[in-house]
Protein backbone atom coordinates (compact mmCIF):
# COMPACT_ATOMS: atom_id res chain seq x y z
CA UNK A 1 0.00 0.00 0.00
CA UNK A 2 1.41 3.76 -0.75
CA UNK A 3 2.87 5.91 2.21
CA UNK A 4 3.48 9.39 0.65
CA UNK A 5 7.22 10.37 2.27
CA UNK A 6 9.08 13.46 2.38
CA UNK A 7 12.32 13.87 2.69
CA UNK A 8 13.60 14.45 6.16
CA UNK A 9 14.30 17.78 5.23
CA UNK A 10 10.80 18.34 4.29
CA UNK A 11 9.28 17.63 7.72
CA UNK A 12 5.84 18.11 7.97
CA UNK A 13 4.40 21.20 8.65
CA UNK A 14 0.77 20.22 9.69
CA UNK A 15 0.23 16.90 11.60
CA UNK A 16 -2.94 16.20 12.36
CA UNK A 17 -3.75 12.60 14.41
CA UNK A 18 -7.38 11.22 14.83
CA UNK A 19 -9.70 8.28 13.43
CA UNK A 20 -10.75 7.67 9.98
CA UNK A 21 -13.23 5.32 8.86
CA UNK A 22 -15.10 4.53 5.95
CA UNK A 23 -18.04 6.67 4.69
CA UNK A 24 -20.42 5.32 2.18
CA UNK A 25 -22.97 8.22 1.44
CA UNK A 26 -25.84 8.58 -1.25
CA UNK A 27 -24.62 9.39 -4.61
CA UNK A 28 -27.69 11.59 -5.34
CA UNK A 29 -27.46 13.36 -1.85
CA UNK A 30 -31.06 11.86 -1.55
CA UNK A 31 -32.32 10.44 1.76
CA UNK A 32 -30.35 7.08 3.00
CA UNK A 33 -33.65 4.82 3.30
CA UNK A 34 -34.27 5.13 -0.56
CA UNK A 35 -30.84 5.56 -1.71
CA UNK A 36 -29.76 2.62 -4.57
CA UNK A 37 -26.08 3.60 -5.07
CA UNK A 38 -23.98 4.55 -2.37
CA UNK A 39 -20.26 6.11 -2.90
CA UNK A 40 -17.47 5.17 -0.43
CA UNK A 41 -15.20 7.62 0.72
CA UNK A 42 -12.54 7.64 3.62
CA UNK A 43 -14.45 10.12 6.28
CA UNK A 44 -12.71 11.23 9.25
CA UNK A 45 -12.39 15.10 10.74
CA UNK A 46 -8.59 14.68 10.92
CA UNK A 47 -7.48 13.08 7.66
CA UNK A 48 -10.11 15.34 6.31
CA UNK A 49 -7.93 18.58 7.30
CA UNK A 50 -4.87 16.75 6.27
CA UNK A 51 -5.82 15.61 2.52
CA UNK A 52 -7.38 19.56 2.18
CA UNK A 53 -4.39 21.31 3.41
CA UNK A 54 -2.47 18.79 1.11
CA UNK A 55 -4.05 20.37 -1.75
CA UNK A 56 -3.33 24.08 -0.62
CA UNK A 57 0.50 23.24 -0.62
CA UNK A 58 0.81 22.43 2.63
CA UNK A 59 3.23 19.68 3.59
CA UNK A 60 0.91 17.46 5.82
CA UNK A 61 0.92 14.21 7.53
CA UNK A 62 -2.14 12.02 9.09
CA UNK A 63 -1.53 10.15 12.25
CA UNK A 64 -3.76 7.23 12.75
CA UNK A 65 -4.30 3.46 13.63
CA UNK A 66 -6.61 1.18 10.67
CA UNK A 67 -7.63 -2.04 10.83
CA UNK A 68 -6.11 -4.46 8.41
CA UNK A 69 -8.69 -5.20 6.25
CA UNK A 70 -9.59 -3.65 2.91
CA UNK A 71 -11.55 -0.72 4.07
CA UNK A 72 -8.29 0.16 6.16
CA UNK A 73 -6.05 -0.36 3.30
CA UNK A 74 -8.77 1.38 0.89
CA UNK A 75 -8.49 4.63 3.20
CA UNK A 76 -5.01 4.10 3.31
CA UNK A 77 -4.36 4.52 -0.24
CA UNK A 78 -6.73 7.07 -0.93
CA UNK A 79 -5.45 9.48 2.00
CA UNK A 80 -2.19 9.16 0.51
CA UNK A 81 -3.26 9.83 -2.71
CA UNK A 82 -4.29 13.14 -1.59
CA UNK A 83 -0.84 14.11 -1.57
CA UNK A 84 -0.84 12.99 2.83
CA UNK A 85 2.58 12.08 4.37
CA UNK A 86 0.91 8.51 6.06
CA UNK A 87 4.34 7.25 7.13
CA UNK A 88 3.17 7.04 11.22
CA UNK A 89 -0.27 5.00 10.11
CA UNK A 90 -0.38 1.74 10.97
CA UNK A 91 -2.83 -1.50 10.88
CA UNK A 92 -4.02 -3.71 13.27
CA UNK A 93 -4.69 -6.99 12.56
CA UNK A 94 -6.88 -7.73 15.93
CA UNK A 95 -9.44 -4.83 15.67
CA UNK A 96 -11.55 -3.63 12.45
CA UNK A 97 -11.78 -0.21 10.49
CA UNK A 98 -14.95 1.86 11.41
CA UNK A 99 -17.78 2.64 9.16
CA UNK A 100 -20.23 5.10 8.75
CA UNK A 101 -23.41 6.62 6.56
CA UNK A 102 -23.98 9.61 5.79
CA UNK A 103 -27.82 10.18 5.82
CA UNK A 104 -27.94 13.81 4.12
CA UNK A 105 -30.14 15.91 5.94
CA UNK A 106 -30.63 13.97 8.16
CA UNK A 107 -26.89 13.23 9.86
CA UNK A 108 -24.89 10.19 10.14
CA UNK A 109 -24.83 6.86 11.11
CA UNK A 110 -21.43 5.69 12.87
CA UNK A 111 -20.37 2.27 13.41
CA UNK A 112 -17.27 2.32 15.06
CA UNK A 113 -17.24 0.62 18.34
CA UNK A 114 -13.91 -1.44 19.04
CA UNK A 115 -12.44 -0.13 15.70
CA UNK A 116 -8.50 -0.26 15.70
CA UNK A 117 -8.36 3.27 16.40
CA UNK A 118 -10.36 3.50 19.24
CA UNK A 119 -6.81 1.95 20.64
CA UNK A 120 -4.75 4.25 19.75
CA UNK A 121 -2.43 6.05 22.73
CA UNK A 122 0.52 7.82 24.04
CA UNK A 123 2.43 4.97 21.74
CA UNK A 124 1.08 5.73 18.33
CA UNK A 125 2.54 9.59 18.78
CA UNK A 126 6.32 8.31 20.30
CA UNK A 127 8.00 8.20 17.30
CA UNK A 128 6.23 11.30 15.77
CA UNK A 129 8.11 14.80 15.63
CA UNK A 130 5.27 16.65 16.97
CA UNK A 131 7.74 19.11 18.06
CA UNK A 132 9.04 19.72 14.93
CA UNK A 133 5.88 20.90 12.86
CA UNK A 134 4.37 24.08 12.46
CA UNK A 135 1.05 22.98 13.94
CA UNK A 136 -0.47 19.86 15.35
CA UNK A 137 -4.32 19.41 14.45
CA UNK A 138 -6.44 17.28 17.45
CA UNK A 139 -10.24 17.41 17.23
CA UNK A 140 -12.66 16.97 20.36
CA UNK A 141 -13.98 13.35 18.96
CA UNK A 142 -10.63 11.52 19.87
CA UNK A 143 -10.79 11.80 23.03
CA UNK A 144 -14.35 10.29 23.38
CA UNK A 145 -13.45 7.63 21.58
CA UNK A 146 -12.02 5.69 24.41
CA UNK A 147 -9.73 6.37 27.79
CA UNK A 148 -6.78 5.22 25.38
CA UNK A 149 -7.70 8.04 23.11
CA UNK A 150 -8.16 10.70 25.84
CA UNK A 151 -4.65 9.98 27.16
CA UNK A 152 -3.26 10.31 23.33
CA UNK A 153 -4.71 14.01 23.41
CA UNK A 154 -3.08 14.85 27.00
CA UNK A 155 0.23 13.30 26.12
CA UNK A 156 0.25 15.57 22.44
CA UNK A 157 -1.08 18.82 24.42
CA UNK A 158 1.82 18.48 26.73
CA UNK A 159 4.90 17.70 24.22
CA UNK A 160 3.57 20.49 21.76
CA UNK A 161 2.86 22.78 25.01
CA UNK A 162 6.68 22.24 25.04
CA UNK A 163 8.11 23.10 22.03
CA UNK A 164 7.58 25.89 19.38
CA UNK A 165 4.99 23.67 17.65
CA UNK A 166 0.80 25.04 17.82
CA UNK A 167 -1.48 22.95 18.92
CA UNK A 168 -4.80 23.41 16.85
CA UNK A 169 -8.37 22.30 18.37
CA UNK A 170 -11.45 21.53 16.68
CA UNK A 171 -14.07 21.20 19.43
CA UNK A 172 -15.92 18.80 16.88
CA UNK A 173 -18.90 18.13 19.38
CA UNK A 174 -20.42 14.79 18.76
CA UNK A 175 -23.12 14.20 21.90
CA UNK A 176 -23.47 9.82 21.03
CA UNK A 177 -19.71 9.21 21.79
CA UNK A 178 -19.75 11.26 25.45
CA UNK A 179 -20.77 9.97 28.14
CA UNK A 180 -24.36 12.33 29.86
CA UNK A 181 -22.06 15.36 31.85
CA UNK A 182 -18.59 14.32 30.28
CA UNK A 183 -18.19 16.24 27.25
CA UNK A 184 -19.01 19.69 28.32
CA UNK A 185 -15.88 20.14 30.65
CA UNK A 186 -13.82 17.95 28.87
CA UNK A 187 -13.82 19.79 25.57
CA UNK A 188 -13.58 23.12 27.60
CA UNK A 189 -10.57 22.12 28.59
CA UNK A 190 -8.76 21.14 25.65
CA UNK A 191 -10.08 24.20 23.85
CA UNK A 192 -8.75 26.16 26.82
CA UNK A 193 -5.52 24.98 26.42
CA UNK A 194 -5.05 25.21 22.74
CA UNK A 195 -3.13 28.06 20.68
CA UNK A 196 -5.85 27.47 17.87
CA UNK A 197 -9.49 26.56 18.88
CA UNK A 198 -12.24 25.94 16.30
CA UNK A 199 -16.08 26.06 17.70
CA UNK A 200 -19.61 26.22 16.31
CA UNK A 201 -21.76 29.21 18.03
CA UNK A 202 -24.18 26.02 17.96
CA UNK A 203 -21.79 23.79 19.57
CA UNK A 204 -20.97 26.27 22.31
CA UNK A 205 -24.62 26.78 22.97
CA UNK A 206 -25.03 23.31 23.62
CA UNK A 207 -22.17 22.51 25.77
CA UNK A 208 -21.75 25.65 27.88
CA UNK A 209 -24.85 28.09 26.74
CA UNK A 210 -22.95 30.61 24.81
CA UNK A 211 -25.65 32.90 22.52
CA UNK A 212 -22.66 34.61 20.75
CA UNK A 213 -19.33 34.77 19.51
CA UNK A 214 -17.92 37.25 22.38
CA UNK A 215 -19.70 35.08 25.30
CA UNK A 216 -17.47 32.07 23.67
CA UNK A 217 -14.39 34.38 23.87
CA UNK A 218 -15.20 35.52 27.69
CA UNK A 219 -15.26 31.28 28.26
CA UNK A 220 -12.31 30.33 26.61
CA UNK A 221 -9.24 32.95 26.96
CA UNK A 222 -6.65 31.12 26.92
CA UNK A 223 -6.26 30.12 22.88
CA UNK A 224 -4.55 32.83 21.41
CA UNK A 225 -6.55 32.42 18.50
CA UNK A 226 -10.13 31.50 18.71
CA UNK A 227 -12.16 30.95 15.63
CA UNK A 228 -15.88 30.76 16.11
CA UNK A 229 -17.95 29.73 13.59
CA UNK A 230 -21.60 30.42 12.99
CA UNK A 231 -23.03 27.88 10.09
CA UNK A 232 -24.08 30.55 6.87
CA UNK A 233 -23.86 33.77 8.69
CA UNK A 234 -19.83 34.03 9.18
CA UNK A 235 -17.06 33.22 11.42
CA UNK A 236 -15.24 35.78 13.94
CA UNK A 237 -11.31 35.16 14.68
CA UNK A 238 -10.70 36.85 18.50
CA UNK A 239 -6.19 37.08 18.75
CA UNK A 240 -4.17 40.13 20.57
CA UNK A 241 -6.30 43.08 18.62
CA UNK A 242 -9.61 43.21 17.92
CA UNK A 243 -12.34 40.80 16.83
CA UNK A 244 -12.47 40.06 13.04
CA UNK A 245 -15.84 39.09 11.58
CA UNK A 246 -15.63 37.50 7.77
CA UNK A 247 -19.53 36.55 6.48
CA UNK A 248 -19.58 33.35 4.78
CA UNK A 249 -19.88 32.63 1.23
CA UNK A 250 -23.90 32.19 -0.11
CA UNK A 251 -23.90 28.45 -1.27
CA UNK A 252 -27.03 26.35 -2.08
CA UNK A 253 -25.95 23.53 0.71
CA UNK A 254 -26.17 19.84 -0.27
CA UNK A 255 -24.61 18.47 2.74
CA UNK A 256 -23.10 20.16 5.47
CA UNK A 257 -21.01 17.52 7.10
CA UNK A 258 -17.17 17.56 6.48
CA UNK A 259 -17.51 21.36 6.27
CA UNK A 260 -16.13 22.14 9.35
CA UNK A 261 -13.15 19.80 8.65
CA UNK A 262 -12.84 22.08 5.41
CA UNK A 263 -12.91 25.43 7.18
CA UNK A 264 -9.64 24.72 9.52
CA UNK A 265 -7.69 22.83 6.87
CA UNK A 266 -8.48 26.65 4.80
CA UNK A 267 -7.56 28.26 7.59
CA UNK A 268 -4.59 26.66 8.76
CA UNK A 269 -3.02 26.47 5.57
CA UNK A 270 -3.46 29.70 5.18
CA UNK A 271 -2.10 30.44 8.33
CA UNK A 272 1.36 28.79 7.58
CA UNK A 273 1.69 30.43 4.44
CA UNK A 274 1.60 33.69 6.47
CA UNK A 275 -2.29 34.88 5.68
CA UNK A 276 -3.51 37.57 7.64
CA UNK A 277 -6.53 37.12 10.22
CA UNK A 278 -9.01 38.22 7.26
CA UNK A 279 -7.17 35.83 4.28
CA UNK A 280 -6.57 32.88 6.94
CA UNK A 281 -11.12 33.74 7.37
CA UNK A 282 -11.26 33.56 3.78
CA UNK A 283 -9.70 30.56 2.83
CA UNK A 284 -11.91 28.45 5.53
CA UNK A 285 -15.21 29.46 3.83
CA UNK A 286 -13.82 29.09 0.35
CA UNK A 287 -12.66 25.52 1.46
CA UNK A 288 -16.00 24.77 3.23
CA UNK A 289 -18.08 26.09 0.27
CA UNK A 290 -16.65 23.18 -1.85
CA UNK A 291 -17.68 20.81 0.52
CA UNK A 292 -21.13 21.94 1.21
CA UNK A 293 -21.84 21.18 -2.17
CA UNK A 294 -21.02 18.31 -2.41
CA UNK A 295 -21.68 14.76 -0.35
CA UNK A 296 -18.36 14.13 0.09
CA UNK A 297 -16.14 15.23 2.77
CA UNK A 298 -13.27 16.23 0.54
CA UNK A 299 -13.63 18.06 -2.58
CA UNK A 300 -10.01 19.05 -4.79
CA UNK A 301 -10.16 21.53 -7.88
CA UNK A 302 -8.37 22.17 -10.85
CA UNK A 303 -6.49 25.27 -9.48
CA UNK A 304 -5.11 23.12 -5.91
CA UNK A 305 -1.67 22.23 -6.01
CA UNK A 306 -0.76 18.83 -7.66
CA UNK A 307 0.83 17.13 -4.41
CA UNK A 308 3.04 15.22 -6.07
CA UNK A 309 4.77 18.10 -6.94
CA UNK A 310 5.21 19.57 -3.21
CA UNK A 311 8.96 19.49 -1.60
CA UNK A 312 9.24 16.53 -4.26
CA UNK A 313 7.35 14.04 -2.20
CA UNK A 314 7.85 10.30 -2.94
CA UNK A 315 5.23 7.07 -2.93
CA UNK A 316 6.93 4.22 -2.41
Amino acid sequence: MPHTIYPAAAAPQLITIGETMMMLTPENAGPLRTARQLSLHPGGAESNVASHAARLGVRAAWVSVLGDDVLGHRILHDIAGHGVDTRWVTCDPAAPTGVYFKDPGQGVLYYRRGSAAAGMGPATVASVPLEDAAIVHLSGITPALSANCAALVGSVATRVAASAAALSFDVNHRPPLWPDGVAAPALHALANRADITFVGLDEAGALWGCTTPEEVRTLLPGPGRLIVKDGDVGATEFGAGPAVFEPAIPTNVVEAVGAGDAFAAGYLAAAIQGGGTRERLRAGHARAHLVLLSTSDFVATPTDPDPRAVDAATTV
